[in-house]
């Protein structure tokens, strides 16, 4: 199966290029550093590197505290991160810059996973979360590289779609040294899918040890006097296509009974950030983006947040918070930034990407499920009226934030035993 698997990447590479060719229409960084995802790029001398891997932002983002902890506690180690999207390689720059070495992970293929490896010479492969690349994991194991999924998860909707693959994957997961998984769904689900029990470990999601980006509560403050203290505020995160239309009329919506009402409406693609921002024109709301005029004044309605990894302080200066991925069938998007704030979260149903985060945010009260397009309206206005329940909610949601931190440092423990050994 892996020959045939080795066959299907060649044949399937062009395919690949030419989606580049494609999404760079839309999005020029795709045009950008094509030889590294061959493994063609500067050698840079490293010899035993720590090597993290997050495919895009949201695994950045989960990755943040750990990449962290491995500067404080080994700040002589070469530190490598890769990335698949340009939105992810952007993010990495804007948290690390040049402490690290940033380069994409070459596709799956035999040559370039071994030019890639024989580059960056890593003593310890971290993966985050859901990335099983068979060529790559028997590289790792070829070369002696300790190999390490941290924060793994693994939905349900996932675990369907690799069982047409199970022998190849059960062959790969193998090859990892230890998995360290979000809760015991995950960890279920990666032994029926291959791991060996032994190597599987329940460490907590990582993503609640992110650190509260310095001075976000006080630049949302100062946002809300510009805009209009006492404006009723509510923000749509990381909304996909089928998303905005419902948002917008949501805020149609919540205008009617509060007219001085503001949106923050954050894509999350910055591909189709002036799409969002041409529809939301064309409906006839008043508009600004944080490109242009940078902060809204009392006379805006919408606010497109067209910037990438700048979410924080605007969740601080919401109200109430919505979560988008969730409303169409994507799986959600993470829920624990607003949580992580006090501010009361709303999702759609589509939430198996974050799966067991969100059930227990909704069981302890700090966040609702919307069950539809049409209900995503009048659940907004309701608690932008009712300022004791924002409050509970709010509290609930910060309680189950803070709870359930520790997971990087359990990790690290795990970390530390490895390159001992």
């Amino acid at each position: 199966m892996r020959y045939l698997y080795t066959l299907a990447m060649f044949l399937v590479t062009p395919l690949l290029v030419l989606r580049l060719l494609a999404r760079g229409v839309r999005s020029r960084p795709y045009h950008q550093r094509w030889p590294e995802r061959f493994g063609f790029f500067r050698t840079p001398g490293f010899n035993g590197s720590l090597w993290v891997h997050a495919v895009s932002v949201g695994e950045v983002n989960a990755a943040e505290p750990l990449i962290k902890a491995l500067q404080r506690d080994y700040p002589r180690a070469q530190l490598v991160v890769t990335t698949v999207t340009p939105t992810g390689t952007a993010r990495v720059q804007q948290l690390f810059g040049d402490s690290v070495f940033h380069v994409y992970l070459p596709y799956d293929l035999p040559y370039a996973v071994s030019r890639f490896l024989k580059k960056i010479r890593p003593r310890l492969a971290l993966i985050v979360e859901t990335e099983i690349w068979p060529n790559l994991y028997f590289a790792c194991r070829r070369r002696g590289i300790p190999l390490m999924i941290v924060n793994a998860r693994l939905s349900e909707r996932s675990l369907r779609g690799y069982r047409p693959l199970r022998g190849l994957l059960r062959s790969a997961l193998r090859c990892v040294t230890l998995i360290a998984a979000q809760s015991r769904t995950d960890a279920a689900r990666y032994r029926l899918l291959g791991a060996d029990p032994q190597q599987v470990l329940v460490t907590g999601n990582m993503k609640f040890d992110m650190p509260i980006p310095d001075g976000a509560v006080e630049l949302a403050a100062g946002m809300r006097e510009q805009w209009g203290p006492r404006r009723p505020v509510w923000m749509a995160a990381s909304t996909h296509e089928g998303e905005e239309q419902a948002v917008l009329e949501a805020h149609l919506q919540v205008l009617k009974r509060l007219p001085d009402a503001l949106l923050l409406l954050a894509p999350r693609h910055p591909e189709r950030f002036r799409l969002v921002e041409h529809s939301v024109r064309s409906l006839g709301f008043t508009v600004a983006t944080r490109g242009l005029e940078g902060v809204p004044s009392s006379s805006h309605q919408v606010f497109v947040i067209d910037a990438m990894g700048q979410l924080m302080p605007f969740f601080a200066g919401s109200d109430v918070a919505f979560v988008g991925g969730s409303l169409v069938p994507i799986g959600g998007h993470n829920v624990l930034e607003p949580a992580a704030l006090s501010v009361p979260v709303l999702v759609g149903p589509h939430t198996f990407n974050f799966d067991e985060i969100t059930r227990s945010l909704i069981e302890q009260g700090g966040a609702m499920r919307v069950t539809g397009t049409a209900q995503l309206g009048p659940d907004v206005l309701r608690l932008l009226l009712d300022a004791a329940s924002r409050e509970r909610m709010g509290r609930d949601a910060q309680g189950v934030f803070e709870r359930e931190r520790g997971a990087v440092q359990r990790v690290m423990q795990l970390i530390d035993g490895m390159l001992q050994e």
